[in-house]
């Protein structure tokens, strides 16, 4: 057993940010779920396109989806091989999802960044993938914009699985968390089952650390150098408080009567981006019940190594409320942070996306 296994013992899941064609099918993903008890895999533009623009794993399948489609979109050409991908790694994780009975064995597939303003787009496109895919452990990525919100709620009464992603703000958490609970009423007004229907809420840590430890940087101040790299943290674990509230009310309590699974809340951008900070500083603070942390496999491998499998998640909290109160006082504007980061992180994703296709578009079609 490894110390990856041992967060299971803590309610934890451990997913992997992280696929690539030669992984799975050199047995990559398969010897994780095997040997340090993963339970899902997330993916995005910036994954795909690391995975797809470089090197030569992908072209035979390329060449023969272009000998089928001549006259293909690049759209439709990376489509191809993205469903490819998350197909295998669907069915690699089958058995975790038929062991665990559709609570986890979840991949997860991203709409495109290019319509995360629309919220009839998502919605169309959440159900095209959704069909396209056609497996039950797979995931649909919404982004938590407020275009986001609405498509969430829509999709979830499709009966369909949704990843919602590129959340920073415990305000932004509560919204797609309510929104997930709309979508269940709905379908159970409907007649509809929800006891195999999952989502989970990513909630970026990371990112925040390093826009909030500039200010406090500039600032240079003992009060403030103090609540340097804790900011996340705390902001984590009073979301995670919301969830442990929300889930004792009576609103939730009859969606869980009919077999309703809470919203887990995923820790997504768990690298540690500041040399001076643990490796596993992401993962050691936010171990706890029913969440999931998706690690890049950087971290994955320095967490088995050297990680500490230890309930944190509820530890010190009255300590995370005040640093984000020190937060505030210090000016340091978490709230416009992490407004910026959600526009930050779309343009990021569509950056990537843009590359992605570009370099798509230079694989040219396999000739007839």
């Amino acid at each position: 057993m490894t110390t990856l296994n041992q967060l299971e013992d803590l309610g934890q899941a451990v997913w992997l940010d992280f696929v690539d064609r030669k992984f799975l099918a050199d047995g990559g993903l398969k010897k994780l779920v095997d040997e340090d008890g993963l339970t899902g895999v997330t993916s995005n533009p910036s994954i795909f396109e690391k995975a797809m623009g470089q090197g030569t794993a992908y072209d035979d399948s390329l060449a023969a989806f272009d000998r089928a489609h001549p006259e293909a979109a690049t759209i439709a050409r990376y489509e191809h091989l993205a469903i490819e991908d998350i197909k295998a790694a669907c069915d690699i994780l089958r058995p975790v999802y038929d062991r665990l009975n559709a609570k986890d064995g979840y991949v997860s597939l991203e709409v495109s960044p290019y319509i995360s303003d629309d919220t009839d787009e998502t919605i169309a496109e959440a159900s095209r993938l959704w069909g396209r895919v056609d497996k039950p452990n797979l995931m649909i990525k919404i982004p938590g914009t407020r275009a986001g919100v609405p498509a969430i709620a829509a999709s979830i009464a499709n009966g369909i699985n949704v990843n919602v992603t590129l959340l920073f703000s415990i305000e932004a958490y509560k919204a797609v968390a309510l929104a997930h609970a709309a979508g269940l009423e709905k379908r159970v007004a409907e007649g509809q089952p929800i006891d195999r229907i999952a989502s989970v809420a990513s909630f970026f840590v990371s990112r925040i650390d390093s826009a909030i430890d500039k200010k406090i940087d500039e600032l240079g101040s003992d009060d403030a150098k103090a609540v340097r790299g804790k900011v996340a943290i705390a902001n984590a674990k009073l979301a995670y408080q919301w969830y442990l509230d929300f889930i004792e009310s009576d609103r939730w309590k009859a969606l869980a009567a009919k077999g309703a699974m809470p919203q887990r809340l995923l820790w997504a951008s768990t690298g540690t981006k500041d040399k001076a900070y643990p490796d596993t500083l992401y993962i050691d603070t936010l171990i706890g019940a029913d969440t999931v942390n998706t690690m890049p496999p950087a971290t994955m491998d320095a967490f088995r190594d050297h990680g500490v499998a230890a309930e944190t998640l509820t530890a010190d909290v009255d300590d995370a409320r005040h640093v984000l109160a020190e937060a505030e006082r210090l000016g340091l504007d978490l709230g416009g942070t992490t407004d910026r980061l959600v526009e930050e992180g779309v343009a990021s994703f569509v950056k990537s996306f843009d590359t992605l296709l570009a370099a798509i578009a230079h694989k040219q079609p396999a000739a007839a």
